[in-house]
């Protein structure tokens, strides 16, 4: 089944790539390596603001925006051969420990959308104080693509 047969399927339809709100490109090529700039999570449009373990239990889906994102990168996901690396930023409290599993959406898509041997990948997930705009989560992607 192809990517675009698949994010049918799950009902996905992939965004166009957000306008940058500062001094800094939505996405890097440099060789087979894609590097996509932070994308946090909003909600209606907006930010979606909010501190995991204080006024929060989840946080929004980001990773159909990275997508958008790696598509307009690419120019065709069918062209990604692999998701390298997810890094998870989680606004939280000092005793928030749950990381990783406000992640995992975002990894699992990933799987679902590229297959187990495109899509898994390496993580990292971090609580942090702040981010910009108050948003709850911000996730960054590195991908390998076809020259």
């Amino acid at each position: 089944m192809s990517i675009a047969q698949r994010l049918k399927e799950l009902g996905i339809e992939l965004p166009p790539v957000a306008v940058p709100a500062a001094a800094y490109v939505p996405f890097v090529r440099t060789g087979d390596l894609v590097f996509l700039s932070g994308h946090i999570a909003k909600r209606d449009g907006k930010p979606y603001a909010g501190q995991l373990g204080r006024t929060l239990d989840t946080a929004g889906a980001v990773a159909i925006d990275l997508l958008g994102t790696l598509q307009a990168a690419v120019g065709d996901l069918e062209r990604v051969r692999r998701v390298v690396k997810l890094m998870s930023l989680v606004n939280s409290t000092p005793d928030y420990t749950e990381h990783h599993l406000v992640t995992n959406g975002a990894s699992e898509l990933m799987v679902q959308v590229f297959g187990p041997e495109r899509g898994t990948h390496a993580r990292s997930a971090f609580g942090v104080a702040q981010l910009p705009l108050g948003a709850c989560v911000e996730i960054e992607l590195i991908a390998e693509v076809a020259a």
